[in-house]
């Protein structure tokens, strides 16, 4: 009836009054504005201007003779072997350091929901602070952690010192495990306990419990996990600001693309890079949709399905 009363005013050249639900969407719209206006400025407008540049050959200390050379530089990542070991060693380092985080924030979950344990809540922010720390100073534990251990270790038993060229990934991921530890203790604690309570009434122990109870019920929250960490892998979106210096990141392409954008000044370039990137890492996302309808157990679509 609103809407019909509102239109015979149109016709009629009368004003109509804003409903409540317009004056709602319209104060929405002005608490957003803000982050609209920054999203558009500070990612759309960059985003939509990397995708141009990657169509020239705009080099950032000679930018008066940019020229536009279309697919080039496309063409260019394809001969690029260095851009291919790149994209390589960071699935790498997806596929050696993503498990380790899953396997230890399980554990840690795990660990937290049990009733037994006290003080929980300042466990939990001490584990989350160390996500916040500049990559730059958990490089530098990571380097007084390795002296200390060759100093009580290795020097008493005249053993070869440890390098930790095989240990700093390791090290970095567990240091930063925070946020993933958070979503999926999250998730674990709001699992029913009237069905852990059910499967112990039937017989199943603490570890058919976690299979076939606390799995399946946290899988979302992992298949989160896993999209968040895929995409800080290859140098996307991540929680929290690492703090890495411009020229190095534990990605490998991505400090190639800051290495050929900020030493070799080849702007157009690193634009084609990432966006290459990009398309890498959607494809891999669109792989991990696809296969989240075996693997992940999501309780709305079963509601769907019985309605």
């Amino acid at each position: 009836m609103d809407v019909v009363n509102e239109s015979r005013l149109l016709l009629k050249g009368k004003p109509a009054k804003l409903t409540r639900l317009h004056r709602e969407t319209l104060i929405g719209l002005l608490f957003l504005s803000p982050w609209i206006i920054g999203f558009i400025l500070l990612k759309a407008l960059p985003i939509l201007a990397a995708l141009v540049l990657s169509l020239t050959d705009f080099k950032m200390l000679t930018p008066e003779a940019t020229k536009f050379i279309g697919l080039e530089n496309y063409i260019r990542f394809f001969g690029d072997s260095e851009a291919g070991a790149s994209l390589f060693r960071s699935l790498k380092y997806f596929l050696l350091t993503v498990p380790l985080e899953m396997v230890v924030a399980l554990a840690l979950a795990a660990i937290f929901t049990s009733e037994r344990l006290t003080n929980k809540r300042v466990s939990q922010t001490l584990i989350f602070m160390t996500s916040i720390i500049p990559a730059t100073s958990i490089f530098f534990i990571f380097l007084g952690s390795l002296q200390y251990a060759n100093r009580l270790i290795t020097t008493p038993l005249n053993l070869p010192p440890f390098q930790g060229n095989g240990l700093l990934l390791p090290f970095m991921a567990l240091w930063s495990i925070g946020p993933g530890f958070l979503i999926i203790y999250s998730a674990m604690a709001s699992v029913p306990t009237e069905m852990y309570e059910a499967a112990r009434v039937d017989g199943a122990g603490p570890l058919a419990r976690f299979i076939y109870i606390t799995l399946p019920m946290i899988s979302p929250a992992i298949f989160f996990t896993l999209v968040i960490n895929l995409t800080g892998a290859f140098g996307g979106a991540v929680l929290l600001d690492r703090g890495y210096i411009l020229n190095f990141s534990l990605s490998p392409i991505e400090s190639y693309i800051n290495n050929t954008m900020f030493i070799q000044a080849d702007l157009g370039y690193a634009s084609a890079l990432a966006w290459m990137t990009f398309g890498v890492m959607m494809a891999l996302t669109i792989f991990l949709f696809r296969s989240s309808k075996r693997w992940v157990y999501f309780p709305h679509e079963d509601e769907e399905n019985e309605i």
